[in-house]
């Protein structure tokens, strides 16, 4: 069966307002709804596995030549919008079942208890990766969209 990672950023949906100011019990509804599809998504053996990433504020980036040194820079520091939260993993049928969990983590509630409308970007793990030059090339102009 296909996977696909099912990715969240800390855009806010239809309430922009930051979950730092959401009241506590908001807070608490909005990781529980997620607790709960995991759940039922382990149950299903749609779950093959996500992560919630330490914020980029603490990231470093790493650059290297192989053989004379190597570089390590504090960052990225993209806009906090931008920064990648975390993201499921989950082995499905089809791309169809997909969405609908997708569409699922993009109902996770806000504040009030109103679905976030959180826009979730869903993408499939590839089995392999392109392994030689005709095939990177083929894989970049699709990403590309050409």
């Amino acid at each position: 069966m296909p996977k696909y990672a099912l990715i969240v950023d800390f855009q806010g949906g239809v309430d922009a307002t930051p979950m730092t100011e959401w009241d506590p019990a908001d807070v608490q509804a909005h990781l529980d709804y997620y607790g709960a599809l995991n759940d039922e998504l382990r149950a299903r053996g749609e779950l093959a596995g996500g992560l919630v990433l330490e914020g980029p504020d603490l990231a470093k980036v790493v650059r290297s030549d192989g053989r004379s040194g190597t570089s390590v820079q504090e960052g990225p520091f993209a806009e906090f919008t931008e920064w990648l939260a975390g993201f499921q993993v989950v082995d499905v049928a089809d791309e169809a079942r997909a969405l609908e969990i997708a569409a699922r983590v993009s109902a996770v509630p806000g504040p009030g208890g109103v679905p976030s409308q959180q826009p979730i970007q869903v993408r499939r793990i590839l089995d392999d990766g392109p392994d030689d030059a005709a095939s990177m090339l083929e894989w970049l102009q699709a990403a590309d969209g050409r």
